[in-house]
Order: structure tokens, then C-alpha cells, then sequence
């Protein structure tokens, strides 16, 4: 994988050194590219840096995979974002961006954020170990997580207090995952997914205590 970077000094050769102590690579381990000369005007007037452009090799690991995946996504949406990768606890990276347009990334409810995610996981896994990827913006994925677990808890108090089954709103698999989580050892009620998508949604049903011995688990967490 090729990358490169641009650096200017008031002649081409103190450019070069200049990119080749930011890189901390010799000359012979790059490639340059005069993108403008130094010109030393009149009197010093109208005088111009000289402009080079340092290209080197890096390995081509998942990680530079799904960076260079998500700014030619981000290019084509017209959207300029940081973008900062990690390594997750239990595996997988998880691939957070920041910027002033992360309203367009997200989306309604997260949908626009959930197809960056798949699309990004289907490119970077093809041909290769897999690996999950997780892409976030402006950590809305976990303040999103923690209001699905409130939601859950208050819906499942509520199926209690008035003995009946609850239905939440449409949600997608990963929320419908969140809930059936968030309530998996909560006493004296189950979840069950129903109906089809994009209306598939969690019911969190009351259980009798008589008839339920042990803690029922969910029966079906899609």
C-alpha cells in the first residue's frame, strides 16, 4: 500500500530532508516528486517554497484496509472526517469518526451508520481472515446502547407492574440484540422477536412467577 505525504522548504533538497526526518526514512526508501520549485523571486519578493511529495510502502494490513476503505466512502458522500481505529478487548477493530457532518453519517436511527458498517466489514473481509469490524460516530453506538438498556429496564418494570406483554418500537437486529441482553436475567418476564422487517420488533412479555420455576430465557434474540 502506497501513502504519501507533501512537505515544502525554501529549496527542494531542504524539503526532502524535512519529509525524511518527519518520516524518519532515508532517501532510499522513498519516492519524490518535485510538485513545485522554489523560486527565489526579486529582491525577495514573489519569492516561493519548493513543494515535494514523499511516497513510501507500508504493509497492507486490515487496519489500512478499512481506513482507506472509509475515506473513499467518505470522499464519495462529500463528507471530511477523522478517522480513528482501534483494537477491540474481545477482537476486531472498531472504527470511530469525528467531524462537523456526523449527522449525515449516522442517519435515522443509526440505518446510514449501519450500512457503512456492513459495507466496510463485506470489502476489508473479502479474501481475508475475518474480522469484525464496528464503525462508530461521535461514540453514538454506546450513548445509543445505554438508552436501549433504560428503555428495556423501564418496558420490562411496566410488563410487572401491569401483568401484560409490552411491544416496543421497530428496531433493527443489532438494537433487538441490545434489548433481549439488557434483559436476559430480568425476573419475572421474557422476550420474544416478532413480526418482519424493517417492523421486526421485541415484546417483552410478563411470566408469571408460578409458572416460571427457574428464569425463562429469550426465545429468539433475531
Amino acid at each position: 500500500m502506497t501513502k504519501m505525504i507533501e512537505v515544502s522548504g525554501r529549496t527542494e533538497e531542504e524539503a526532502i530532508a524535512a519529509g525524511l526526518e518527519q518520516l524518519g526514512k532515508t532517501r532510499d526508501e522513498v519516492s519524490v516528486e518535485v510538485v513545485e520549485r522554489s523560486k527565489k523571486g526579486v529582491l525577495g519578493i514573489g519569492r516561493t517554497d519548493a513543494v515535494v511529495r514523499l511516497s513510501y510502502e507500508v504493509a497492507d494490513t486490515q487496519r489500512d484496509r478499512v481506513e482507506h476503505y472509509l475515506r473513499g466512502l467518505l470522499d464519495c458522500m462529500g463528507i471530511e472526517a477523522d478517522i480513528e481505529i482501534t483494537e477491540r478487548e474481545n477482537g476486531g477493530l472498531v472504527a470511530n469518526l469525528s467531524g462537523a457532518a456526523m449527522g449525515a453519517v449516522i442517519g435515522r436511527r443509526g440505518e446510514t451508520l449501519d450500512a457503512i458498517q456492513h459495507l466496510v466489514n463485506y470489502s476489508v473481509n473479502r479474501g481475508s481472515e475475518k474480522m469484525h469490524i464496528s464503525v462508530d460516530a461521535e461514540n453514538y453506538r454506546s450513548k445509543r446502547e445505554e438508552s436501549l438498556v433504560r428503555l428495556a429496564e423501564k418496558m420490562a418494570a411496566k410488563a410487572v407492574k401491569y401483568k401484560r406483554s409490552m411491544a416496543l418500537e421497530p428496531m433493527n437486529s443489532y438494537e433487538r440484540h441490545v434489548i433481549h441482553t439488557a434483559l436476559q436475567n430480568y425476573e419475572g418476564v421474557s422476550t420474544a422477536s416478532t413480526g418482519v422487517e424493517p417492523n421486526r420488533r421485541v415484546v417483552v412479555t410478563y411470566e408469571k412467577p408460578e409458572n416460571t420455576p427457574s428464569k425463562p430465557q429469550s426465545r429468539e434474540w433475531a
